[in-house]
């Protein structure tokens, strides 16, 4: 399938690009090819993803930022015709990897026939661990892109020392200290890991899985930057090949057409600064009925000035009347450019459910965070805000409560516990701005990664 002839260095390369067409995963993985393609424009990149996912990442803008040599091919979903969806979690996900790894073979096998151009090199989400063989076959270079932190990335990893150690149902340990994993920041514990770590559903097969096959990579690559976790990094270092932080993304490829349609940020040159809560939840996650009640009440309560981007749907769990009476100082709107509010000097601190992408935009933004996490490596990015970088608090119980939020907000706007966040949260912000200047370790490791898929 397309396998590269022992001549291909007369060939320029060919890259072929897999995403896992769920979440934030596809996004990330198109900024890095494009960021990649500017900068060697002689390397064609073939982008294989089902129809739906190209169409949100793509976009309808595309013509003004298309490249030459980056082209969008669909995949087979694995959703049969005139499938009806039965409502079952994951549903969507079992069904793409039903077909996988044929639908990618299948349009690669084509894309080469037509092009004649043997693809050189494999770049794929981390998730699709059976990129390590097909890459293998082909006799070519693997480079998975790991889209969340280097310390969710090591809990994987060592999922099976984990397990060996404290068994797959650590009640009894939920307090024991992860000090016998290599690297690890010794605030963290047991409790802090993602729960897929310990088996249970399909991401948990995913991500064992990717934890077994990803150190055969010629390269695993990563949306964070070494000075972050200094420690993980290097044990990372010495397990893979090459394992290359490339980020902040947000700073490496900003949003180029990120709109304001709801007057988000005239409305925030209007406040006085560090004074407003910027609340949201991300697109996926969904806060339960009652916690979003309680975190209305405490706005509305607190008298604190707040942007909140809530999707129309959950409206009808707000308290009645509150839209009305709160006008005056918040603004809810159903979406909101949040790289640009985050980096806002009006904004104080962000009621976040601790997404990767959402802590990084509020590192490089300079905003504390009020950590409410809800699945994957969210809890273990709010115990990183909490209690290893000091960046910000947690929810009482991982809950929110009423009184829980406003003594959050209390204390992050206004004690002295919440401007020593603040300071931190600045520091790490000048970091990620150097790790990706000139001389910084993130453009450093990219220029690495161009030389790899340059000479595959």
């Amino acid at each position: 399938m397309g396998e590269v002839q022992p001549d291909h260095q007369q060939q320029p390369p060919h890259v072929a690009v897999l995403a896992f067409p769920f979440g934030t995963h596809a996004a990330p993985l198109l900024n890095l090819v494009k960021r990649l393609a500017v900068a060697a424009p002689h390397i064609t990149f073939s982008f294989f993803n089902t129809a739906k996912s190209n169409a949100s990442i793509f976009g309808t803008n595309e013509e003004n930022g298309k490249l030459d040599n980056v082209n969008a091919y669909n995949v087979d979903d694995g959703v049969p015709e005139g499938y009806v969806f039965t409502g079952k979690r994951q549903e969507d996900i079992e069904l793409f990897l039903s077909v996988t790894p044929q639908n990618f073979k299948k349009e690669i096998e084509k894309i080469v026939l037509e092009t004649k151009k043997n693809i050189t090199c494999l770049m794929t989400d981390a998730f699709l661990s059976f990129a390590a063989d097909m890459a293998e076959e082909m006799k070519i270079s693997w480079i998975p892109l790991w889209t969340a932190g280097a310390v969710a990335l090591s809990a994987h990893v060592y999922t099976d020392l984990i397990r060996d150690t404290v068994g797959i149902d650590p009640t009894e340990l939920q307090e024991e200290p992860l000090n016998f994993l290599p690297g690890m920041p010794s605030a963290l514990r047991v409790k802090d890991l993602p729960f897929e770590v310990f088996g249970g559903n399909i991401f948990s097969r995913l991500l064992h899985q990717m934890g077994q096959t990803v150190t055969r990579a010629t390269a695993i690559t990563m949306n964070s930057f070494e000075e972050l976790d200094p420690s993980v990094i290097d044990d990372l270092q010495a397990k893979f090949k090459q394992c290359l932080s490339l980020g902040p993304f947000n700073l490496t490829s900003p949003p180029s057409s990120e709109t304001d349609p709801h007057g988000c940020l005239p409305w925030l040159h209007d406040q006085k600064p560090a004074s407003v809560a910027y609340v949201s939840f991300g697109t996926i996650t969904t806060l339960p009925p009652n916690e979003l009640t309680a975190l209305a009440e405490a706005l509305e309560e607190s008298k604190v000035v707040f942007l909140w981007s809530l999707k129309d749907s959950q409206k009808a769990n707000l308290p009645k009347g509150f839209l009305n009476r709160t006008s005056e100082r918040g603004k809810v709107v159903p979406w909101a450019p949040q790289s640009q509010i985050l980096g806002h000097t009006a904004t104080g601190a962000f009621v976040t459910h601790c997404g990767w992408n959402s802590v990084l935009e509020s590192i490089t933004g300079g905003a504390p965070m009020i950590c409410r996490p809800g699945f994957g490596d969210q809890n273990l990015n709010a115990q990183l805000v909490s209690n290893v970088w000091g960046i910000g608090i947690g929810a009482k119980d991982g809950k929110l409560s009423k009184d829980g939020v406003m003594n959050a907000l209390e204390l992050v706007l206004h004690k002295e516990e919440g401007g020593k966040m603040r300071e931190k949260v600045l520091a790490l912000k000048e970091l990620a701005k150097q790790a990706v200047g000139p001389k910084g370790s993130s453009t450093k490791n990219f220029n690495t990664l161009l030389s790899v898929v340059s000479m595959s």
